[in-house]
């Protein structure tokens, strides 16, 4: 039998020393970006109701969210999303804010979903979001910032594709099926099932124009170019104003030196009920999954009792320390810094000694096994510390450079 208090659940970990300074590292650099560019921190409870993701119209299914119950019945989660509890907290205690307003969060989140090609049960997200504006500025600002941040981490090859939700919909509309077989189209064309589509798209005789552009989905897909192949006289006004929408954001990323980072998918087709224009995400070398994701969601914080307009961003922080190591990419984050040792009678000179280095900002350590200077020295080699100190009793120093 085994010994559980010795392992860890499932789809959680244990992150240890350098491991740990680089996550810290990184994300301090994410912070000062986001602060840097006008955005603005808050924190949300790990502990949320159930009701605030998982009540009728929930955007996350409750099989999975980790669930449990407070000291009155009620059923609550670990958060498996930080961008709705935003939402919350923008239709209540922002509501008196002069928006548009500018905020970004770092924090752990849970779910059962994430588990299996290198994602966790735990893990932490960043990212941003811009409430109160719903304009093709926002969109490209939010996209821009994507770009920062992920160069931010130290990812140089990376790709942003960007989709609209809006142009599916759109020819979606124009076909002429319910909203059970749109559904049923989509998650078709998610799980790349392009047969099954064509059996939805004969059984209700979709006209052949239409029923090509939707098979074609999937290699609609690079430059701004792909744009010039769809007739906006021939898909219907919805779908053509989303055209015209990714149109309009790439030409505001151009102007910004960043279109070289953005591809145009309009095959991403993913969360149709959470997402209500513009959709992106972000992809790098050595993760088999995206690294970011966001889009525009102005239906969100209206389930909380305010209409208000929102889009933003979250960036997987741990798919990004796994590939920075596969990118060989991690820096090295060896301490270095001070060990202070001293002969009989010297310690309290060597303690203001060690106080006056940590002050000027240096590491620094007290020796506390008090071996042969020797094993001293051979112990501050194994930890990577750089110099040692041995304070005299006469209040003379002897440093050694390792």
């Amino acid at each position: 039998m085994k010994r559980w208090n010795l392992y860890t659940p499932e789809g959680v970990q244990d992150i240890l020393f350098d491991d740990c300074r680089r996550k810290r590292i990184l994300e301090g650099r994410i912070r000062d970006s986001f602060r840097l560019n006008g955005y603005k921190e808050l924190e949300t409870p790990t502990i949320e109701f159930f009701d605030v993701f998982g009540s009728d119209g929930g955007f996350i299914n409750q099989e999975s969210m980790y669930k449990f119950c407070d000291s009155k019945g009620r059923l609550l989660v670990l958060r498996p999303d930080l961008t709705i509890p935003v939402a919350r907290i923008a239709a209540t205690k922002l509501k008196d804010e002069d928006f548009p307003l500018k905020c970004f969060y770092i924090g752990n989140t849970f779910s059962f979903d994430q588990l299996g090609g290198g994602r966790q049960n735990e893990f932490t997200q960043a990212g941003c979001e811009i409430l109160g504006v719903n304009s093709i500025e926002a969109d490209a600002e939010v996209v821009a910032m994507a770009i920062e941040i992920i160069k931010t981490t130290g990812i140089e090859e990376f790709q942003i594709d960007i989709g609209q939700v809006e142009f599916f919909k759109g020819i979606m509309e124009e076909s002429g099926l319910s909203e059970d077989e749109v559904e049923e189209v989509r998650e078709l064309i998610d799980l790349k099932d392009f047969v099954g589509v064509e059996q939805v798209m004969d059984q209700h005789k979709v006209r052949a124009e239409l029923k090509n552009l939707i098979l074609d989905l999937p290699r609609l897909f690079g430059s701004k170019d792909i744009l010039n192949r769809i007739d906006l006289n021939r898909v219907g006004e919805r779908a053509a104003k989303a055209l015209l929408n990714i149109k309009a954001i790439i030409e505001i990323l151009e102007d910004r030196n960043l279109d070289k980072y953005v591809s145009i998918d309009l095959g991403m087709v993913q969360s149709m009920n959470y997402y209500t224009s513009i959709v992106f995400r972000g992809y790098t070398y050595g993760v088999g999954f995206p690294v970011l994701s966001g889009g525009r969601y102005d239906k969100l914080v209206s389930r909380f009792g305010r209409e208000c307009a929102a889009t933003g961003f979250s960036l997987g922080i741990n798919m990004v320390m796994m590939a920075l190591e596969r990118q060989r990419k991690l820096e090295d984050v060896a301490e270095g810094g001070f060990l202070v040792t001293y002969e009989p009678g010297a310690r309290k000179l060597a303690s203001c000694l060690c106080r006056e280095l940590i002050e000027k900002g240096l590491p620094a350590q007290m020796d506390i096994q008090l071996k042969s200077l020797d094993d001293t020295v051979q112990y501050a080699k194994r930890k990577g510390i750089s110099r040692v100190i041995c304070v005299k009793e006469d209040g003379s120093k002897k440093e050694i450079v390792l």
